[in-house]
């Protein structure tokens, strides 16, 4: 039986989410146990991902537009928002202590940065709308790690409002993008440009990719 594009973004975010054991950064953030050196790492890293991310989501939008628009229009979507949470990761930043000379001093960690190497991997090799998915499946993961992180900064670390945006952004429903993502899953199907092997593949590579981003910052010296 054919599957509509709802159906299979349901099925495959459940098949890859990820294993509750595999962040363990996360619960220490939660306790208010993450030293304020490994929250200013995360905030630098992010400034790498982010920055690399819009690029390769304008990439995306560009390798989409002639044949996928909605496809396109999803990637499009998905660069105004890392312009967006760029803006706000400033306040974080800035409230873990990171100035300017700090940040042009930081060496990212390889393994923090294995996942924004391989969004330009698809960027340049996957087909646009089976990149949606396996985006779509990852983020789900990413919004409840990052939910948890801003209430914790809150009442463990006393971070203000402005200083937890950029977490706030990221945890927020998104029902737009959802609808996005959507129509460009269902232009796949139709179109038969979309391949649910490769989705699930690429899926299952970006999760662990994240995986490797948290373990990364917990492990590190």
């Amino acid at each position: 039986m054919t599957r509509t594009a709802r159906e299979l973004l349901e099925t495959t975010t459940g098949e890859l989410a990820p294993d509750p054991q595999a962040n363990r950064l996360v619960p220490l953030i939660a306790r208010g146990a993450a030293s304020r050196g490994t929250l200013a790492a995360l905030a630098l890293e992010q400034r790498e991902v982010i920055a690399a991310d819009h690029r390769s989501f304008l990439h995306l939008a560009e390798r989409a537009a002639d044949g996928a628009p909605e496809s396109a229009a999803f990637f499009r979507a998905l660069a105004d928002g890392e312009a967006v949470a760029g803006e706000r990761l400033a306040s974080f930043a800035a409230a873990c202590g990171v100035d300017e000379e700090r940040t042009a001093a930081y060496a990212p960690l390889p393994g923090c940065q294995a996942y924004p190497a391989y969004v330009a991997w698809l960027a340049l090799n996957a087909e646009p709308s089976d990149a949606v998915l396996a985006l779509t499946a990852n983020f789900s993961a990413w919004g409840g790690y990052c939910a948890t992180i801003a209430q914790a900064l809150r009442s463990r670390y006393g971070f203000t409002d402005e200083a937890c945006a950029f977490f706030d952004f990221f945890a927020e429903p998104a029902p737009e993008l959802d609808e996005r993502a959507t129509a460009a899953v269902q232009e796949g199907l139709d179109t038969g440009r979309l391949t649910e092997d490769l989705s699930h593949r690429y899926g299952r590579l970006l999760q662990s990719y994240e995986a490797m981003f948290w373990r990364t910052l917990e492990q590190r010296p």
